[in-house]
């Protein structure tokens, strides 16, 4: 019996069923629209300045300031795992602090003295990211030179060039500007090509909010401003066209990799920087999002590892090639992913 007009609708409803591709995980696995795997990780690093010694953080359960062997030995480790990318964050020596970060291009310090040490342990089996700023080198906390309460755009160019030819020059594999100065991307790579440095790379913070999310990474890097705030200099949250603008500057002015800072309040805005830029993107994860889930998992509040997949997943959904967090070496250890 030939079926009814109000019979057809009905029929082809029971013949598109999308939850036949959900009835098994290895049916899921196979049709999974994003895929998230080690290579697309980057684990952060605290780098004290020392041959040795290990700070947890309170903020950031899990994640400790290292000194260069115990950073030698954890990085190892990871790379068991699969994490093949790390980036490093340095800590000035004490009383190494002054007005204009100084002691951020000193060679001897502990970025360029962790960078040799972990390319002499592992050498071309290790990525090396190196963050260029200087608010952890600056007696006042802030990401540039210092003048009557402004930070000086154009007087903060040459000492984060200098910081990212010391870390280029003792072994990075990518430098990266954090510090979100006007011309900064541009500034350094000239300085790197004029040092015979062209091969390394540069990793803009492109897209860098002055997030409330920060928090536990300033205890970790002993970085807070003692006065003031980083909104002059860092984007306002209620802005997404603008990131735009600043990731078409950075790509202008020679930057072989974009950023967008933080991730999960900012999925919008890395899947805008993603329609208009080709190049490859990373995501912060950063040290509030990841003490945020820690805190509520020990609670009993939230499924760490559940949780923490999706949100990882949400970034490379977004449109993020590369994924910075600090749960790489749990989610990798632990299955998670």
């Amino acid at each position: 019996m030939k079926e009814n007009d109000d019979d057809e609708p009905r029929a082809r409803g029971r013949r598109r069923r999308p939850r036949r591709l959900r009835r098994g995980a290895l049916l899921r696995d196979l049709v999974s629209e994003t895929r998230l795997t080690p290579e697309r990780l980057v684990m952060p690093h605290f780098v004290l300045p020392a041959e040795r010694g290990e700070e947890p953080v309170a903020s950031m359960p899990g994640i400790a300031r290292t000194g260069r062997s115990e950073l030698v030995r954890r990085v190892g480790a990871d790379l068991e795992l699969g994490i093949k990318s790390v980036l490093l964050f340095g800590l000035a020596a004490e009383g190494a602090k002054d007005a204009r970060g100084t002691h951020a291009a000193h060679p001897s310090g502990a970025v360029p003295a962790a960078l040799r040490a972990l390319k002499r342990e592992f050498g071309d089996d290790l990525l090396v990211i190196t963050d260029v700023c200087l608010c952890a080198y600056t007696d006042h906390g802030h990401c540039g030179v210092l003048e009557r309460g402004e930070v000086l755009n154009d007087a903060s160019l040459p000492h984060l060039c200098d910081m990212a030819v010391a870390h280029a020059q003792a072994g990075a594999d990518l430098v990266a500007p954090s510090d979100m100065m006007d011309g900064r991307v541009a500034a350094i790579r000239d300085a790197l090509d004029a040092h015979g440095l062209e091969r390394t790379g540069l990793l803009a913070y492109s897209v860098k909010y002055a997030s409330a999310w920060y928090g536990p990474f300033r205890d970790a890097a002993d970085s807070a401003p003692g006065a003031g705030d980083r909104k002059g200099y860092q984007m306002d949250p209620r802005n997404a066209r603008e990131a735009e603008r600043e990731a078409l500057l950075d790509e202008e002015e020679g930057a072989d990799m974009l950023m967008v800072k933080p991730a999960l309040a900012y999925l919008d805005v890395i899947r805008r920087v993603r329609a208009v830029s080709n190049l490859p993107l990373a995501a912060y994860n950063v040290s509030g999002e990841y003490s945020a889930v820690k805190a509520a998992a020990e609670r009993g509040w939230l499924d760490e590892a559940a949780v923490v997949r999706e949100n990882l997943v949400a970034m490379v959904r977004a449109g993020a090639d590369v994924v910075i967090t600090y749960h790489a070496r749990e989610a990798l250890a632990g299955g998670w992913l």
